[in-house]
């Protein structure tokens, strides 16, 4: 479990920038050299490196050097990890939000039927 912890840990953290966000939507749409991905940033290309690094160090992408090109590609399995833990996570909350429904609609219905029995009993 740690070790999935840790895993999670790392790819939130790349997810958590806007600019790796932007990088792994434009991986949605396919494979993209460095440059491709860099140019609508603002940025220095070395600055632009620590992006790819953190995200190709947690697993999100994979690159490939052909030549002078370095070509990137996202890795959909390992978001599959996110989706795991989210999907745990809602299933847990609306467990939680189902318990506290059925709580109120009991305390509703004891309180309906207090009334109900103050009346009767006038």
């Amino acid at each position: 479990m740690e070790h999935y912890s840790s895993q999670l840990n790392g790819i939130f953290q790349a997810l958590a920038d806007p600019t790796r966000r932007a990088v792994l939507r434009q991986l949605g749409r396919g494979p993209a050299s460095i440059g491709e991905l860099a140019q609508p940033f603002e940025m220095a290309l070395p600055s632009f490196m620590k992006h790819i690094h953190l995200l190709e160090d947690n697993g999100l992408i994979r690159t490939r050097k052909h030549g002078r090109v370095r070509t990137c590609t996202l890795e959909k399995a390992r978001l599959a990890a996110v989706d795991d833990w989210l999907s745990e996570q809602r299933a847990l909350w609306e467990a939680r939000t189902d318990r506290l429904e059925q709580f109120v609609i009991a305390d509703l219905d004891k309180d309906k039927d207090m009334d109900g029995n103050k009346e009767t009993s006038k």
